[in-house]
């Protein structure tokens, strides 16, 4: 990011919300607490434009000078997630629709249709005028479009969807012959004889075609990214700053942000604690591991967290005592180059006046606050960190468009959760010391000795071959339940479970073997499986375990195989806990080399001839180091057997050999 070089501290800011006289004190706070950069401007269209083609800046002006003043840095939003009353009312046909014909009122957050050339034309017009006003702003250093694209509200079924759907199917298929074969629609009787015969995926008397449906859900991520560009290209006219959006890597599931990654300039995301969640911090660790394999390892831009609790949950935990800090830096750990919050001054009207802040309601006295400027000096100190890379040679295999697929109707089971399973795998490698990447499945895999895939259902053509030349050059593949089942239409291919993946795992499955809800199998190891069990025929692979009792009983729960100079392991049912780490540490083997960690999160940042190792404690007890070098943090010296603090942090700079 252009400007200062230090890791940014700061967040959303909403002067707008306020009276003129608070917006001294929160400057005089924000630059007590250190912050360096915030967001502004994100829902002010109504502000900007208060009539169509009309634009009021004197606002926007008076605080970007303010914060340019208090030596703040910019990141401009784009208001465009919120359009403003006057365009529902001029344009009603517009507004979004959900899949059971109910048109959504102005009043909330989230964009009217992305395929509404009303929308499109109003809002790349807002992203023009903003760019030629302050393009050349010195306090401007970035571009921020638009707001967590795909929440609430991703598909929407209104008339100009429908068009642009049927125009996304022409290009897709190219002649209708070609849709009705991909999409099957022999079956029902669902053949089309015109384009304009095809309507959105609505709700239905019972299950929809799973292929029509599948398509709608890669057309909407695309309506939305073209909705991106647009406003990002009305930009990139006048301005020459970065330009990014804010993803919500792990948490919304319905755009496939592979695509995404590639045009913004800068990957930015958006994390929230599932507050009630045991084992939050390791989820939290998760997505940003996925955001940094979305950047392709480069640094990102953690956009949005909270300080403490949020609003929307239904039950709203509070962060308890250096909880804040420990998340901060474990983003921090995985390659943010950014400690940047929702918001920067608590609300006190709308729907989220109870989420946290960086100036509470409280005020200057509350411990919340005191929190904030304390970690602001922390964030200070990771300068050196900046640029540096994380490492990881474990890789989970991630795809938007298998999980669209999984989640549709009439599976085998209403328990196959490709959430679950990928965030079980992932605290398995996590309480290991194993750092991961995500990855596409037909993405280059040559860096990584092992690929999990824990939730593959579809896998398209090319991605199944890139599994398969990635075993046969010496990769170690490890696949669970209920993958390689379906292709690129939800249409299985020809000959037995798992599709492509037959030859690889070296077995078929003759038939599912679905649990009864809360029935668990013993496995001839002693390890306990819930949801799932197939009734497999090895095919060249082994068998290591077998279910002992259940609907599969003699036939193996656990094969490995090998294929070329490599080898493929297979999971034929849900374990947890225990064994599920049993199963990890079998696949892991001496591929990798790992340490389990207790409670304390280790990540290392690889700088210029330095690394910087962040451990984090989570627990309530002190826990051993193991590195010797100097604390960022403190500045103090520490020994490797310098145990970390219950619920403290340090980055410890040493050389890389001793990391």
């Amino acid at each position: 990011m252009p400007g200062r070089q230090t890791v940014r501290f700061g967040g959303d800011y909403n002067p707008e919300q306020w009276p003129r006289e608070v917006w001294d004190e929160d400057i005089r706070l924000m630059r007590d607490a250190g912050v360096n950069l915030v967001s502004i401007g994100i829902f002010s269209w109504a502000l900007l434009e208060p009539k169509e083609g009309v634009y009021d800046f004197a606002v926007l002006d008076e605080i970007i000078d303010l914060l340019h003043t208090a030596g703040i840095d910019v990141d401009l939003a784009t208001p465009t997630a919120s359009p403003p009353a006057w365009f529902y009312r001029k344009y009603p046909h517009s507004r979004a629709v959900t899949r059971d014909g109910m048109p959504l009122a102005f009043g909330s957050r989230g964009i009217v249709s992305p395929s509404s050339p009303e929308y499109r034309r109003a809002a790349t017009a807002i992203a023009a005028k903003l760019a030629e006003r302050y393009s050349e702003h010195p306090a401007v250093v970035l571009w921020h479009v638009h707001n967590e694209y795909g929440t609430p509200v991703t598909e929407s079924y209104d008339d100009a969807s429908v068009t642009a759907f049927q125009a996304w199917l022409q290009e897709r298929y190219a002649t209708l012959e070609t849709l009705n074969v991909a999409w099957g629609t022999n079956f029902w009787g669902q053949r089309y004889g015109a384009w304009e015969e095809i309507d959105a995926p609505r709700t239905s008397g019972t299950a929809s075609n799973p292929a029509h449906r599948l398509d709608f859900a890669r057309f909407s991520s695309a309506a939305l990214l073209e909705c991106f560009k647009a406003e990002r290209d009305a930009i990139r006219e006048h301005a020459s700053q970065p330009i990014t959006t804010n993803f919500m890597a792990g948490m919304c599931p319905s755009v496939d942000l592979w695509r995404w990654a590639d045009e913004v300039d800068i990957v930015a995301n958006d994390h929230y604690l599932s507050a009630e969640q045991q084992d939050n911090h390791i989820q939290l660790s998760r997505a940003a591991d996925l955001t940094r394999s979305l950047a392709r390892g480069k640094p990102w831009i953690l956009m949005e967290h909270s300080t403490s609790a949020v609003n929307w949950q239904p039950r709203n935990i509070a962060k308890r005592p250096g909880e804040m800090r420990r998340n901060s830096l474990a983003h921090a750990a995985r390659g943010a180059d950014s400690v940047l919050f929702f918001q920067v001054r608590a609300g006190q009207k709308g729907a989220e006046k109870f989420h946290s802040a960086l100036i509470p309601q409280a005020g200057e006295t509350s411990r919340k606050w005191r929190e904030s400027v304390a970690l602001g000096a922390d964030v200070a100190a990771l300068a050196p960190v900046l640029g540096s890379r994380v490492d990881a040679r474990v890789a989970i295999a991630w795809d938007w468009e298998s999980f669209w697929a999984q989640d549709l109707d009439w599976r085998p089971s209403v328990d196959l959760d490709h959430r679950e399973r990928i965030e079980a795998f992932y605290a398995a490698l996590w309480r290991r010391g194993v750092t991961v990447d995500f990855v596409h499945p037909a993405a280059d895999l040559t860096g990584s000795d092992v690929v999990f895939a824990p939730a593959l259902y579809l896998i398209e053509d090319d991605a199944a071959a890139n599994l398969r030349e990635y075993a046969a050059q010496g990769g170690t593949l490890a696949c669970s339940y209920f993958s390689g089942i379906v292709s690129s239409n939800d249409d299985v291919p020809t000959g037995p479970y798992p599709g492509q993946l037959r030859e690889v795992l070296g077995l078929v499955i003759e038939e599912f073997l679905p649990l009864r809800a809360g029935e668990q199998v013993t496995l001839s190891d002693g390890a306990r499986g819930r949801v799932w069990s197939d009734d497999i025929e090895l095919r060249g692979a082994t068998s290591v375990a077998e279910f002992a009792d259940g609907p599969g009983v003699g036939r193996p729960a656990v094969t490995k195989n090998s294929f070329g100079d490599g080898t493929a392991w297979y999971l034929a049912t849900a374990l947890d806990g225990a064994d599920l780490d049993g199963f990890v540490t079998r696949v892991l083997g001496a591929a990798v080399d790992y340490s389990p960690v207790g409670d304390v999160e280790r990540v290392v940042r690889r700088g210029d001839g330095v690394d910087y190792v962040f451990q984090i404690n989570h627990g309530v007890q002190d826990a051993g180091a193991g590195v010797s070098g100097r604390d960022l943090l403190t500045g103090e010296s520490v020994l490797s057997d310098d145990p970390v603090p219950a619920g403290s942090v340090r980055v410890v700079a040493v050389p890389h050999a001793q990391s």
